[in-house]
């Protein structure tokens, strides 16, 4: 059983004396070959690149198709109401589904009940969960508002508390998502990240946005930079606007951290993990996939729905992922709205099948399609 190992050597720490500018771009795949691979105490994760919660796509059918292309270091679940869970919620339950391939696999928790938040815990650790996340990131009003998600960032005994009442209710590592603070007055990451530390934390992943921004303005690797220097053993993962190799040399070049994690980068580009760590090996990395990869992935996906949920439910809950493939491929509208209005298997297939046959509007089938931009929430946080 894999246990958290507060006995890590400081081989994650920063050089606080050196600057952003002194770590230009084209050292880090110098610094990262010196780094020894990713941990979570002693779960060794595959790469240090690894797959954001983001509430409605981190199913269990995504997780498998980024596990299937590869580079994927560890993959968590959309938020999982810890309550809900104890209750039995069936949607919780379906969350935290599984299998044999989707390893290793974390399940992020959010509530704001120290009792609650452990005994969540420990019936995951039993059901054979790698790792738990507790999220104190996310910025929706529905969540903050029963003091969970980045609402406890203006709590900061009793959320210190919580947390420590999950690390010593089990053996399996438990790390902490959050914002660099509540807004700007408040920027408590780096102070949290010190205390998480201390209690037995097993890593930090830091969004570098305040709950204020929601997804704003662009992320602030500074911040997340303080956040690296806070703490002496643990990693630090850095997230927020990495869409590319290119954003994620930037992230690691800038801000010292010890990993990456993505959601919107991967669910514009599945082949994004696989890319990286080409680059880590070689500094190159091949170009994600073409219109046939991405109808080949579309078809594999919804049948891991498929098998998860039953046709009908697939046929509806697909239809929010299956528009992002279909942008991504250069569908037309006309055919990305024949999909949607499918309501059977065989309008199903007949709508892909179409799309199929005309190909993409720009471009060729095999060729190399333009990035894909996917937006975030819009419009008041307290709306969201």
């Amino acid at each position: 059983m894999n246990v958290v190992d507060k006995t890590l050597p400081n081989v994650f720490s920063v050089d606080p004396c050196m600057t952003a500018a002194e770590s230009p771009i084209s050292s880090v795949r110098d610094r990262l070959a010196k780094l020894p691979p990713l941990a979570y105490g002693r779960l060794r994760l595959g790469s240090r690149y690894l797959l954001s919660p983001l509430a409605g796509y981190t199913n269990l059918p995504f997780r498998r198709i980024v596990r299937g292309i590869g580079g994927v270091g560890l993959a968590t679940t959309d938020l999982v109401n810890a309550r809900g869970l104890m209750d039995g919620s069936g949607k919780s339950l379906q969350l935290i589904e599984t299998c044999s391939e989707d390893r290793p696999f974390a399940v992020q928790l959010f509530g704001s009940d120290p009792s609650i938040m452990r005994d969540a815990a420990q019936m995951l650790e039993a059901r054979g969960t790698d790792s738990i996340d507790i999220n104190m990131g996310c910025p929706v009003h529905r969540i903050t508002k029963g003091g969970a998600g980045a609402s406890m960032m203006c709590r900061a005994d009793s959320t210190i508390e919580l947390v420590l009442t999950v690390v010593e209710s089990v053996r399996i590592p438990v790390t902490v998502k959050m914002r660099l603070g509540w807004d700007s007055t408040q920027l408590t990451a780096p102070k949290f990240a010190r205390e998480f530390e201390q209690v037995g934390v097993a890593a930090v992943a830091i969004h570098g946005r305040t709950r204020e921004q929601g997804f704003s303005g662009v992320v602030d690797r500074t911040g997340i930079r303080a956040v690296v220097e806070a703490v002496d053993r643990i990693p630090i993962i850095g997230n927020g606007d990495i869409r590319s190799v290119a954003d994620g040399e930037r992230m690691f070049a800038e801000t010292g951290c010890h990993g990456i994690s993505m959601g919107r980068g991967a669910l514009a580009n599945p082949w994004i993990f696989r890319q990286f760590v080409e680059w880590e090996s070689t500094g190159q990395f091949s170009p994600p996939g073409h219109f046939e990869d991405r109808l080949t992935l579309l078809w594999r996906q919804f049948g891991y729905l498929e098998e998860q949920r039953g046709t009908e439910r697939a046929i509806v809950s697909f239809r929010k992922m299956a528009h992002w493939y279909l942008k991504a491929m250069c569908v037309s509208a006309f055919l990305r709205n024949q999909l949607q209005n499918a309501r059977t298997r065989p309008e199903f297939e007949a709508a892909v099948n179409e799309i199929s046959l005309h190909g993409p509007t720009r471009g060729s089938r095999t060729g190399t399609l333009p990035d894909l931009m996917i937006p975030v929430p819009a419009g008041p946080i307290e709306h969201w």
